[in-house]
């Protein structure tokens, strides 16, 4: 359960997160501009700039709605007779909850199906992922919330930056992104996710890198 928590969710928003950018290429040339403005093509990206990357971030968000990396939460436990939205839950009923549902609900997101990154800049600007916003909860809420979002939502952040700075990305041609999920512990995309990638820096760049790395 540790490793599925700490590098197989990662990983599962990070593929979407790409196939929603080449999906929608304007979307993706709007993320580059935002990195190249705030950071330009001479440095590395370091973990204090993902502040500066707004729309990246509403681009992790947006996808974290869609495909959250458990569609279903963690069991919960009722510790004594209740009413809820009308019915009796009796003690010791174990609820598990929809959360994909919740993120999807045409009473709360206009378009819920359709990706929308700017709906987090612009109406949902006030709504984060850290569990009091009820309406999103990709890392669950309460005393139950997932320990490790912090760290998690820094590695997607980062990563993700880094990688559309330092390359350029493509799908195959003629070929649609497969947007199936499959059936598991985390939501996996269904067939492995196969895009062209190119240098976009400057060759100093990636052997800067790659000093750094041996320096440590």
């Amino acid at each position: 359960h540790l490793i599925l928590g700490a590098t197989d969710t990662s990983t599962v928003t990070l593929t979407w997160v790409i196939c929603f950018l080449l999906k929608n290429p304007l979307i993706l040339e709007k993320v580059k501009e935002e990195i190249s403005t705030h950071i330009g093509k001479e440095r590395f990206i370091s973990e204090s700039d993902v502040n500066k990357l707004v729309y990246l971030q509403a681009v992790v968000k947006e996808t974290l709605r869609l495909y959250p990396p458990g569609p279903l939460s963690a069991p919960r436990e009722f510790t004594e007779d209740c009413m809820l939205g009308g019915y009796h839950i009796k003690k010791g009923t174990r609820l598990i909850t929809n959360l994909w549902k919740i993120q999807t609900d045409p009473n709360i997101w206009l378009d819920p199906l359709k990706f929308k990154p700017e709906r987090f800049i612009t109406t949902h600007r006030d709504v984060d992922v850290k569990g009091q916003n009820f309406e999103l909860l990709p890392f669950g809420s309460g005393r139950r919330i997932c320990p490790g979002i912090s760290f998690g939502l820094n590695m997607i952040h980062l990563t993700l930056a880094n990688f559309l700075h330092s390359f350029e990305i493509f799908s195959k041609p003629n070929e649609t992104i497969d947007m199936r999920e499959a059936l598991g512990m985390t939501n996996e995309k269904a067939t492995p996710l196969e895009i062209f990638v190119k240098p976009s820096l400057s060759s100093n760049y990636y052997e800067s890198h790659v000093n750094v790395k041996k320096a440590f």
